[in-house]
């Protein structure tokens, strides 16, 4: 099994002849991941802190509350009110919940077919949404009640959707297999 970083050598020699790279700075490298994890209308202080305490464990560093900038009635929302949690991995932190993700949460997901290459937007960015956050090993499994899901963004330096997608590929991400169309 090779991680995410000792990858990026390979990605050159695989991307060369697509993209005519001439250099091996040329290819793109993710540039760092991003978790959040909406509350809604959690108000129990409780559920608050098993959701605080279990992003922790599973990336390794403190989240980042997100206040709501003004309030709005109609979603009863006060200005300053928590509304989720927002955590930037970089560096080393980064490669190591990657390939957690990659490796172990990922095949844990019940009914799991594949990634799917529409999360990759114009930008060469890859955003997934987790529904349970007890796919991560980390998390004890013992109490479920307090189940919540977050979104992970995966920021690279890429230049479009089609060199990103390609990147993602060669890097191991698990996509969906792309099904053929029947001429008729």
């Amino acid at each position: 099994m090779l991680h995410i970083k000792d990858r990026q050598k390979e990605v050159f020699k695989v991307l060369k002849e697509t993209f005519e790279y001439t250099n091996i700075m040329q290819t793109p490298k993710i540039e760092k991941v991003v978790i959040s994890a909406a509350i809604g209308s959690v108000k129990d202080k409780n559920k608050l802190k098993t959701i605080q305490d279990r992003l922790a464990k599973i990336t390794g560093q403190k989240e980042n509350a997100r206040a709501a900038k003004k309030s709005i009635a109609t979603f009863k929302t006060r200005q300053g009110d928590i509304l989720g949690y927002h955590i930037t991995l970089r560096g080393q932190r980064m490669y190591d919940f990657l390939d957690r993700l990659i490796h172990i949460a990922i095949p844990r997901t019940r009914d799991f077919r594949g990634l799917d290459t529409k999360g990759i937007d114009e930008m060469g960015n890859f955003t997934m949404g987790i529904k349970e956050h007890t796919i991560f090993p980390e998390t004890s499994d013992e109490d479920l009640k307090n189940v919540f899901g977050f979104a992970i963004t995966i920021v690279t330096s890429a230049k479009n959707k089609e060199e990103a997608k390609e990147y993602f590929k060669a890097l191991g991400l698990p996509f969906k297999k792309e099904e053929q169309k029947l001429s008729p």
